[in-house]
């Protein structure tokens, strides 16, 4: 069963959650730590249960939850970014010049993805949020934007800090 409705009970839903806890988990995990993905996916299945009860919604999907896996994420980046931000840890980004960039992440050929993993996860929540959104989930740019919350230009602007802090970081575990 790939659906659970508000009338079918309990069953329908663990029948849902049995199928669906594997792809929630596995999308949150690539994108953020194990610890904060148990968490996600816990707080995306209560929030099922909530609509359901609610009656906000008439049926579940693994694509429904999905989005809200999707959206706990982005809450959580604008989360840590604030927090960040109160202790004043994210420092102003380098000046930018224009011809460092190529239309890919980081202009480096053959990525090595766990490295990658690793790199992009030491980032500044802000910038994991813009270039999970742009390159892992192939979202546009206006469509990041609005995830995030911005204009599209100021994205764009976001995006290319990302991009110079994952090349530069990146090129500084090309070592270790």
């Amino acid at each position: 069963m790939s659906e659970a409705r508000a009338t079918d009970g309990g069953q329908a839903f663990l029948a849902l959650y049995d199928r669906a806890l594997p792809e929630v988990y596995g999308y949150l995990v690539r994108r953020c730590p194990a610890a904060t993905a148990e968490e996600l996916t816990s707080d995306t299945f209560l929030a099922a249960v909530s609509a359901l009860r609610r009656g906000a919604v008439d049926h579940l999907t693994i694509g429904w939850l999905m989005t809200v896996a999707r959206n706990k994420l982005v809450d959580h980046w604008r989360r840590t970014a604030r927090e960040e931000r109160r202790r004043h840890l994210v420092a102003a980004p380098d000046p930018i010049a224009e011809d460092d960039w190529t239309d890919d992440i980081v202009g480096i050929g053959d990525l090595d993805q766990q490295r990658a993993l690793v790199v992009l996860a030491s980032l500044g929540a802000h910038h994991q949020a813009a270039l999970t959104l742009r390159y892992l989930d192939g979202l546009s740019v206006p469509d990041v934007a609005d995830r995030l919350g911005r204009t599209v230009h100021a994205t764009e602007a976001l995006l290319v800090r990302a991009r110079v802090a994952f090349r530069r970081a990146y090129g500084e575990r090309s070592d270790a």
